[in-house]
């Protein structure tokens, strides 16, 4: 198997592993200081990927551009309070939100 069939196979498993689901059934993270929110002009599945394969520089990057952040108390509470379905994926030990 060459490398370019490993990076979709692994791209695949992270899109199959996200799904909508209520801000509310996400409190626990957030919590704990792991849900981080990811902007929406970023594509959710290639931003786990990336987390995946630990590439510190891209996620660094994202971080300074403020494209993903922890999850803010503002936005969890609004979620909350709106009953809000989110796009969520989890790449241990994150669980990456997008609105």
């Amino acid at each position: 198997m060459n490398e370019s069939n490993c990076v979709d196979i692994a791209r695949e498993k992270v899109n199959l592993e996200t799904s909508k689901i209520a801000w509310q059934e996400l409190q626990r993270f957030f919590a704990s200081g792991t849900a981080v929110f990811v902007a929406s002009p970023l594509d959710l599945v290639d931003v786990a990927y990336q987390f995946s394969i630990d590439n510190k520089d891209q996620v660094a990057q994202w971080l300074q551009n403020k494209q993903i952040a922890l999850v803010s108390d503002q936005q969890a509470l609004e979620w909350l309070e709106a009953d809000s379905e989110v796009w969520a994926v989890v790449v241990k030990p994150w669980i990456l939100v997008q609105k």
